[in-house]
């Protein structure tokens, strides 16, 4: 049934969706379920008991099992097997909100002093993302052209990622330019003062159709910029945090400086506002006493 699902959905996806279809496929839901016809509510339950206790996390099961009953529903309607219904918990202590990692100001200070002082068109792509949040695609797939000195700003429209075309033994893949990744992705983004010192030279002496980040005609493989970001913050005696965390850092700052949530969340393309919130906006102590106050204030004599 997966299958004959592959063959007719592969039609309606982006290539990019289809190769993470397949991984989850074919990594853990066939291994597990094999040649069985429809799985019993406790097959099922096993299966995301055995993902959890083998170190995957929530989001990589609950994906999983989308995909399951995305399989399943399919079967249904081709009338290969009867309605089925599955109701699946996860253990309590899965779940909690990852911590969101990102630099302190001094940190951000001895990167921003050292990308400053040592010019590299890498190190100028690692400066973009501390100060827009954009994510490692967006940057890696950032032309010369995108960036528009006469309205001062970026225009982010695509992105760049390794898919695969298979997860056998013998790994196909090739490197996709594509759109990023949800609609509100497409948008504009403001150039800080201190990028348009640093861009607006460099835009009267390059390509415009070469990629910033490569500063060549192809762009730089994410997972190769994730290899010199990692070797960079090593030697600058940084923690060994992801690339990922530029742009929590760069949200982080701007919650910090009481920005508008919403215009965070655009300038991120998120979306949704809800994903900005859940990620970034943590009420603390001080927050909660100065709402107490405030509505006292208000029917306070």
């Amino acid at each position: 049934v997966a299958a004959l699902w592959k063959n007719d959905k592969r039609r309606y996806i982006k290539t990019s969706s289809y190769a993470v279809y397949l991984i989850h496929l074919n990594r853990h839901l066939i291994p597990f379920f094999g040649e069985g016809g429809l799985p019993s509510d406790k097959e099922v339950q096993s299966f995301v008991d055995n993902q959890l206790e083998k170190g995957l996390s929530e989001k990589t099961v609950r994906e999983s099992m989308l995909l399951f009953k995305m399989i399943i529903r399919y079967g249904e309607e081709e009338g290969i097997w009867p309605h089925a219904v599955y109701k699946v918990r996860f253990p309590a202590h899965f779940g909690k909100q990852r911590e969101v990692v990102s630099l302190t100001k001094k940190q951000q200070r001895t990167l921003s002093h050292y990308l400053l002082e040592n010019f590299s068109f890498r190190n100028i792509g690692i400066l973009i993302c501390l100060h827009t949040g954009l994510r490692i695609g967006e940057v890696c797939a950032l032309q010369w052209r995108d960036i528009d000195l006469e309205n001062n700003e970026f225009h982010i429209s695509k992105t760049v990622q390794r898919v695969f075309l298979s997860d056998g033994p013998d790994k196909e893949y090739y490197i996709s330019l594509g759109p990023p990744k949800t609609p509100s992705s497409h948008r504009d983004i403001p150039l800080s003062d201190e990028l348009i010192k640093i861009l607006g030279p460099l835009k009267g002496i390059v390509n415009e159709d070469y990629f910033v980040v490569s500063n060549a005609p192809d762009p730089l493989e994410p997972r190769y910029y994730r290899d010199y970001f990692k070797k960079l913050m090593k030697n600058l005696g940084l923690p060994p945090v992801r690339f990922h965390c530029l742009r929590h850092t760069f949200a982080t700052r701007c919650i910090e400086g009481k920005c508008d949530y919403k215009t965070v969340s655009a300038i991120l393309g998120h979306a949704s506002l809800a994903t900005t919130m859940d990620i970034y906006v943590h009420p603390g102590h001080d927050d909660k006493k100065r709402c107490i106050d405030q509505m006292a204030g208000l029917i306070g004599g």
